[in-house]
């Protein structure tokens, strides 16, 4: 994983988590990696790791067992507005990019709708 200087790490991590479980990668009620073993994956720091996982606890995202690890809270109605917030930050980060482009909001659905067909022909 590749991390922006511009972000605190920890914060990506947990982004990179959230992106895991909307994704289906990680599943709810399924154990995550350890710390160790995610600082690993990661190169970074094990005190970082632990940061971001204190911080997806305090956010319900996920519980701990002791003496068991992490795993990914079992509320599907929590998961699913985590997979909304984060389809959300995308079509923003898509909107401000588009609008940099010139290309106006009213524009943005035929221009993404001409996109999908053009690209739908080099499938």
């Amino acid at each position: 994983m590749e991390f922006k200087d511009n972000i605190p790490i920890y914060f990506q991590i947990e982004q990179y988590l959230y992106r895991q479980i909307a994704m289906g990668k990680l599943k709810a009620g399924e154990k995550i990696p350890s710390v160790r073993k995610l600082a690993l994956e990661l190169t970074v720091n094990v005190n970082t790791v632990q940061r971001a996982l204190q911080e997806m606890n305090a956010q319900q995202i996920l519980y701990t067992k002791r003496g068991e690890g992490n795993f990914v809270t079992e509320d599907t109605e929590l998961l699913a507005k985590t997979k909304q917030s984060l389809i959300d930050n995308e079509l923003d980060e898509f909107v401000q990019n588009m609008e940099k482009l010139g290309v106006k909001r009213q524009n943005l659905a035929s221009t993404l709708e001409d996109y999908l067909k053009r690209s739908k022909d080099h499938e």
